[in-house]
């Protein structure tokens, strides 16, 4: 049985009622609790012990809580900072959120429940973004490697045509790899992102390939597919959780950076600039009227394009924008009745035709009187008489004699003429 991991949190406050009801409210097993009366006390804490979330009053003697959490931002900012406030705090608590970059206020009195979510909300948030840090680095670690590998392995082309092309391909993989696990990433937040990119990459890689993209579009357009929502994942659980539909003008401009946010998480990696610039455009609209930039019409990269069809294709499924989740058809339907003014005509012509349903499978049956049957045939369905008495079951095959005696039934009851149905073999039905 796995020990969990035990997160530090620290509690500051000068009344030491308010200490208490905080660890009270705190208590749990995968979470260790200290406490400080005063700024300066915190900050000699912190100096000795990992902290893994702060929790400080504004209102305390000498140092307030807005002071001491700007400290904590400058020498310990993985330190997840939260700031207890009362309700004449309004005008000091923004500005404490402006300087000491706050992940949440609370008002007192504060709720439990609430406060145990916004400390666990705060702890998964840290640990994501030291996930996100991790894969970054490992990804610029293999980017670059791959790039020492392609040099070494041009050198011995003529001697080692075979093995560079086995070991560029483990290289290929290894990347797509680390590409999808930065990408899985963000589907841990749950909710509509759970397999949303993987299914809009599908999408997306089928549409690219009718289009006629290169092999090395095609690849840039996969990259950005599975990465378009990276941005979304430093955005809140709640916000996450709800329809865009449903956000507040605040949200909103929260919601509209993350194609910038994503694009910026990838200024790093060389190899990734074509995909983060896909990903920058991925909410522009075919009218001019989407974000960031206004683009419009074929300003906006043809993968982005692709990809912004994709992408509603699936969100309108996934109840991303409303709260209704459409299906497959419906969707369809949304779709065309956006061409030309958000998305693409020519991209959702091609989406239309790859995504149309199959036409149903032809019958594998077909209906005989007693005149046109056969031995060898065998029933696809029971054999039921006008009556509803149950005369042979499906799977039976019929015989000459079989088939002799439902005539001879179907004789004795000239007003009822029986029909059967018979399964086909190929090139049989009519």
């Amino acid at each position: 049985m796995n020990t969990p991991t035990v997160r530090v949190v620290l509690c500051v406050d000068d009344e030491a009622h308010i200490l208490s009801s905080l660890r009270r409210a705190l208590r749990a097993p995968d979470l260790q609790v200290h406490t400080a009366n005063s700024g300066a006390e915190a900050l000699a804490l912190l100096a000795k012990t990992p902290v893994d979330l702060v929790i400080s009053d504004m209102r305390m003697p000498e140092m307030d809580g807005a002071a001491l959490l700007e400290q904590v931002q400058l020498a310990h900012p993985d330190t997840v900072r939260v700031l207890l406030t009362g309700q004449a705090d309004h005008r000091d608590t923004i500005a404490a959120i402006n300087r000491g970059s706050l992940y949440r206020y609370l008002q007192k009195p504060w709720d439990d429940a609430e406060l145990k979510q916004v400390v666990r909300q705060g702890l998964e948030r840290r640990e994501l973004e030291q996930e996100r840090r991790r894969l970054l680095a490992l990804t610029q670690t293999q980017n670059e490697q791959l790039r020492q590998n392609n040099a070494l392995l041009e050198q011995r082309v003529a001697e080692r045509t075979a093995d560079l092309a086995r070991t560029h391909e483990e290289l290929k993989r290894s990347y797509m790899t680390s590409i999808q696990v930065f990408s899985g990433l963000l589907e841990l937040r749950g909710g509509w992102l759970l397999g949303h990119s993987r299914r809009v990459a599908d999408v997306a890689w089928r549409i690219g390939q009718a289009m006629g993209c290169t092999e090395a579009e095609l690849q840039t357009l996969l990259i950005a597919s599975l990465l378009h929502d990276i941005g979304l994942i430093g955005l809140p659980d709640a916000l996450l959780r709800k329809p865009v539909a449903r956000f507040s003008d605040t949200e909103m401009q929260q919601y509209r950076q993350h194609p910038l946010e994503g694009e910026h998480s990838l200024l790093a990696l060389d190899s990734m600039q074509a995909s983060a610039a896909l990903i920058r455009a991925h909410h522009e609209r075919f009218d001019g009227q989407g974000f960031p930039d206004g683009r419009r019409g074929a300003e906006i990269p043809l993968g982005a394009r692709i990809l912004a069809v994709a992408d509603t294709f699936d969100d309108l499924q996934s109840g991303a924008l409303v709260d209704a989740r459409a299906t497959a058809a419906e969707a369809r339907t949304l779709i065309q009745r956006a061409r030309g003014v958000q998305l693409d005509p020519d991209v959702v012509d091609v989406f239309l035709h790859i995504t149309a349903p199959a036409p149903p499978p032809p019958p594998t049956w077909q209906l005989l009187g007693t005149a046109d049957l056969k031995a060898g045939m065998v029933l696809a369905a029971d054999l039921v008489s006008p009556r509803g008495l149950l005369m042979l079951t499906a799977g039976q095959a019929l015989s000459e004699r079989l088939i002799q005696r439902i005539r001879e039934f179907e004789s004795r009851n000239p007003d009822e003429p029986l029909l059967l149905q018979v399964r086909c073999r190929p090139g049989e039905l009519s």
